[in-house]
């Protein structure tokens, strides 16, 4: 499994947090009555459709994210290989030239 970037775990755990306000806010309003109540009851939904939009949002640019890196990946990996095999030669080229030395 890959690392996790840190700015999308920081991202998951806001969005966790917003969820858990909303749910305070949820209990808040069922103890309200009348005028009150309703104005809360109102927020929430708003607030609810906000943290939706935040996610799929959030889910969206992750997914973008995530597929720039392996789009990314796939075009380095050949030069990645191709230097592999320069320092295998390079590696190869200076024990021969220290055999070399030491031999005369």
């Amino acid at each position: 499994m890959a690392p996790r970037n840190k700015t999308l775990e920081e991202v998951e755990r806001l969005l966790k947090d917003i969820g858990e306000k909303i749910d305070e806010l949820i209990e808040k309003g069922k103890k309200m009555s009348g005028e009150a109540g309703d104005e809360i009851d109102r927020k929430i939904e708003e607030l609810k459709g906000k943290k939706w939009d935040l996610e799929q949002d959030f889910e969206d640019m992750k997914r973008k994210f995530q597929d720039r890196l392996e789009q990314e990946r796939q075009h380095m990996d050949p030069k990645f290989k191709k230097s592999g095999e320069h320092i295998k030669a390079a590696f190869f080229e200076l024990n021969e030239a220290v055999k070399a030395l030491f031999s005369k």
